[in-house]
């Protein structure tokens, strides 16, 4: 397994390894082809049905930037500073939360200006994944898929972010990379993944909706 990085991983006394990386044994050439991953994406957002949250979960968008870069498709992820209070030091995709005046849609594209400085003008708003809540800070988020024409050049907002990753698919699937965990925990039972990467570690919120993002393009 790669080295990863120095996140904190709240695993609980008793958790097991899960499944292997549904993509072992697969063949991965369509991370290399933007419009086949865009296609795939696309395709599903037409399946994607909101799902019921607790009354007291809160709104949340991300934004899945994609374009094509050198070694195939690439994604856009940041590392969250350290000082904020939920999530600190995590890396997550662009977003955040949805204000009231305003839609999914609308949030993801502010919230990736305002955190990495990608203009909404660059951004095609292709479709969305399946919504998903998260335990620990009670949000319910909406991801969505957007095309970038070329690699972004960005910026990151210090009181946001310490680190912006571009991020190859590619790179995701390399057997060295994925790990599946099962964690029993007193308010119930999780499956979680992660991607050990060289210096960084996803995990939670972010590395369930990567995982959507390689099956469908895989077509798992």
């Amino acid at each position: 397994m790669r080295a990863g990085g120095l996140q904190r991983i709240p695993r609980p006394d008793t958790w097991q390894v899960g499944n292997t990386a549904p993509w072992l044994g697969v063949n991965t050439e369509a991370l290399m082809s933007l419009d086949t991953v865009t296609e795939r994406l696309a395709s599903h957002s037409a399946q994607v049905a909101a799902i019921d949250s607790a009354p007291e979960a809160r709104a949340s968008a991300v934004l899945i930037a994609l374009y094509q870069g050198d070694e195939g498709v690439e994604v856009v992820l940041t590392k969250r500073a350290s000082h904020l209070k939920n999530h600190k030091g995590e890396i997550s995709f662009p977003g955040g939360r949805v204000e009231p005046d305003e839609t999914a849609r609308e949030a993801a594209l502010r919230e990736a200006e305002e955190e990495v400085g990608l203009p909404v003008s660059e951004v095609k708003l292709v479709g969305e994944l399946d919504h998903l809540l998260t335990v620990v800070s009670q949000s319910y988020i909406v991801p969505l898929v957007g095309i970038l024409e070329t690699k972004p050049v960005l910026v990151a907002s210090p009181n946001e972010v310490d680190r912006i990753l571009h991020v190859p698919l590619h790179d995701l699937v390399r057997p060295d990379t994925f790990q599946e965990e099962q964690w029993s925990t007193n308010i119930g039972n999780f499956t979680i993944s992660l991607f050990h990467l060289d210096d960084e570690t996803i995990w939670g919120a972010t590395a369930r909706v990567l995982t959507q993002v390689l099956r469908l393009s895989l077509e798992l």
